[in-house]
């Protein structure tokens, strides 16, 4: 006895999933080109600068972008609005607090990524209310973009620690603890997340160790590679910038535990920055631990932070000894 529907429906979905399989494959696939001079390690111009634009390992970008943003304003609806505070003179200096209801409550800061020039801190409210209902203040800054700065990205690296010294200095006044202060940074803003956690903190008079921990997740600790990629386009790079603002480099200077992550499906240089900063930190006897999230691109890795039970998120509240019962 036949079964026409049913092998309809079947042929449908060998079809569906042989079309999706191929759509993959197109993503995935290089086009055959003849290789250029070597420009770093094993990769000419193309390979380089594919390993630094995401879109070319994460196709699917928009699409985790609009699930953030709509992710965000239900985390508003949920855990309300945050308080609007100023850290610095210029109007993007801001910061937004949101509050849990624990008195002297640990408080995790929040660095956004957006390759240095894009987004803002109300696009990343879906990832306060893990830590708001696990007892811990979650403070996410805005700052300027290279773009705003002339190209320039010493602006935002110092505008995020005075961020940081801010809160420090400021944190009582909103239910926090100064003593148990954690920073959390992705992508770019992990790349500035470095330069903060292995600053000099005494030329501020505040305590070399500031920051009671610290994940960075899929970011870039030394900037050689990347200056000679195409973003060098649009971020005016200098040997002082290159030497000042690669973490790599300034490894003597920290004083913060580290948790360094990085997805299976990002771009080759992204893995490579997270293992090789990792390694160097190790080599120096400092505390630091590896994360690496399997089947899991770029930006995909950022909405395991979200989720209490996902791999980023997990992970911090246990550095931040929280529990997500809590």
């Amino acid at each position: 006895m036949t079964m026409p529907y049913h092998d309809n429906v079947s042929r449908g979905a060998i079809a569906a999933a042989g079309a999706a399989v191929a759509a993959g494959a197109a993503v995935r696939a290089q086009p055959l080109r003849a290789k250029g001079p070597l420009v770093w390690l094993d990769m000419d111009q193309q390979a380089l600068d594919d390993a630094y634009d995401q879109i070319v390992y994460a196709p699917n970008r928009e699409q985790v972008a609009q699930r953030r943003l709509a992710n965000s304003a239900r985390a508003r609806a949920a855990i309300g609005a945050p308080e609007r505070v100023a850290y610095g003179q210029t109007e993007i200096e801001k910061l937004d607090i949101y509050r849990t209801k624990r008195a002297n409550a640990p408080v995790n800061i929040f660095v956004h990524g957006g390759a240095w020039r894009a987004n803002r801190a109300a696009d990343y409210a879906c990832l306060a209310e893990a830590f708001v209902r696990s007892g811990a203040h979650y403070v996410i800054l805005d700052f300027t973009n290279v773009d705003d700065a002339g190209g320039n990205l010493l602006p935002m690296v110092e505008q995020v620690r005075r961020a940081v010294a801010w809160v420090y200095n400021n944190a009582e006044n909103f239910g926090g603890d100064p003593a148990s202060l954690y920073l959390t940074a992705h992508s770019s803003g992990s790349h500035i997340g470095g330069c903060v956690v292995t600053h000099d903190w005494r030329k501020e008079n505040l305590p070399v160790d500031i920051l009671k921990g610290a994940m960075l997740g899929s970011g870039m600790y030394d900037l050689k590679p990347v200056r000679l990629s195409k973003r060098s386009k649009y971020v005016k790079f200098t040997d002082e910038m290159e030497e000042a603002l690669s973490a790599q480099r300034h490894i003597d200077k920290l004083n913060t535990p580290l948790i360094l992550a990085h997805g299976t499906c990002e771009t080759p240089e992204f893995q490579r920055q997270t293992r090789d900063f990792y390694a160097a930190v190790k080599a120096a006897g400092k505390p630091v631990e590896l994360l690496v999230g399997e089947g899991y691109n770029h930006f995909e890795m950022l909405e395991t932070l979200a989720n209490p039970y996902g791999l980023l998120g997990r992970a911090v509240l246990a550095q931040m000894r929280l529990s997500a019962a809590a």
